[in-house]
């Protein structure tokens, strides 16, 4: 078809090229409501991947990731609210799985303390305490990650020297 439409007269190039995204459109899998995974936000999920499959696409990646592991195995994590799709594709390019992804908020018990517009989000599982969550107030975002960060270097710090 490609070659019909780079020898067509020049005025009907661009309806053969329509034309062309129509059929191409048509021939695709459809995604249905039961291809769409649900995953929350800051969690992880394994997937088990197609035999041929060789690609994997994921549509926006601050949304969702997808990381190919050995085994035909795939995480896919929860990377921010909102909804993206992912395509597994062979060597040749065919598609041979589409999926919709639905980021959702936490599932475990928290809380939100607003301060005027400012946003504070804790954990409390029994006990509350910070979390990193996005859409909070960028101080306390930013301080509750360095705490986090220092409290895992301390971890690793003190792991390194215990005998194995």
């Amino acid at each position: 078809m490609t070659a019909l439409c780079k020898r067509s007269l020049a005025a009907l190039r661009p309806l053969c090229w329509v034309a062309m995204a129509l059929f191409l459109t048509a021939a695709a899998p459809a995604v249905s409501a039961e291809d769409t995974v649900v995953i929350h936000l800051d969690e992880a999920r394994v997937i088990k991947l197609p035999d041929r499959a060789t690609t994997v696409v994921v549509g926006n990646p601050l949304i969702a990731d997808l990381s190919v592991q050995p085994g035909g195995l795939a995480v896919l994590t929860g990377k921010s609210y909102g909804a993206t799709n992912f395509l597994i594709m062979d060597r040749s390019g065919a598609v041979l799985a589409e999926h919709n992804v639905e980021v959702q908020g936490p599932t475990d018990k928290i809380v939100v303390v607003y301060r005027g517009i400012n946003r504070a989000t804790y954990s409390c599982t029994p006990e509350c305490a910070p979390r990193v969550t996005l859409a909070d107030q960028t101080e306390f975002f930013s301080d509750t990650l360095a705490r986090m960060a220092a409290r895992n270097a301390q971890s690793l710090a003190s792991g390194a020297g215990a005998p194995h």
